[in-house]
């Protein structure tokens, strides 16, 4: 199986890298794909430029080698709908299962995403579920979870996708638009960076100015 972990990553911090190695962990996982967004479709886009999005991931992820940056959103000059990722490596990968890792909000809010019951056929769903995350699926998603969710995390290698499991997440508090505003007002961000993602931020002078932080 290879999991794919999509985002703007503006900037990667540590509850990002603790969601993706725990969804190693319980897979048990070779590879997860990092996936920056270039133009995201369900949210305003970053403020940096991407190079330094680029930079910080890398960073970021140095540490693992079953982590790999996956850049295609990047070099599409039209906006990063998930499904056009996945169709391309279902395409480049016919004999693996694909696995979407996302946060609570994001299935929450899956729904509502581009031609969402073709994503859910291509690759199985990942849910990283922290302790007191809402769990709120509209009634199209409560109908999908009654085909879909499953409770063992080996029953998604028995098929090619259209599963969904929910993976219990040790709680790590960190958003990154509160980093962000915390380094606009010259707060304490060690805790949730890496250092040298932190070091890097320092040194390019990052999100320091109001339009860095929208």
């Amino acid at each position: 199986m290879i999991a794919v972990f999509g985002g703007t990553f503006d900037p990667v911090h540590l509850g990002h890298i603790n969601m993706a190695t725990q969804c190693m962990a319980a897979l048990k996982l070779s590879e997860l794909r990092f996936i920056p967004n270039a133009v995201p479709v369900h949210k305003q886009g970053p403020a940096i430029t991407t190079e330094d999005r680029l930079a910080m991931l890398q960073l970021a992820t140095a540490h693992d080698s079953r982590f790999t940056i996956d850049q295609r959103e990047l070099e599409r000059d039209t906006p990063s709908y998930s499904l056009l990722t996945l169709e391309e490596l279902k395409a480049e990968h016919p004999d693996q299962a694909l696995v979407f890792l996302m946060g609570m909000d994001s299935f929450n809010s899956l729904d509502k995403w581009y031609r969402w019951q073709d994503i859910v056929s291509l690759c199985h769903i990942v849910v990283y579920q922290r302790p007191g995350d809402a769990f709120a699926p509209s009634a199209a998603l409560q109908t999908y979870l009654k085909q879909a969710h499953c409770t063992e995390p080996e029953h998604l290698s028995t098929q090619p996708g259209g599963l969904c499991y929910f993976l219990p997440g040790q709680p790590f508090e960190a958003a990154s638009s509160t980093i962000r505003n915390a380094i606009k007002q010259r707060q304490a961000v060690e805790p949730w960076l890496n250092n040298t993602v932190l070091e890097y931020i320092q040194a390019h002078q990052l999100y320091l100015s109001s339009s860095d932080n929208t």
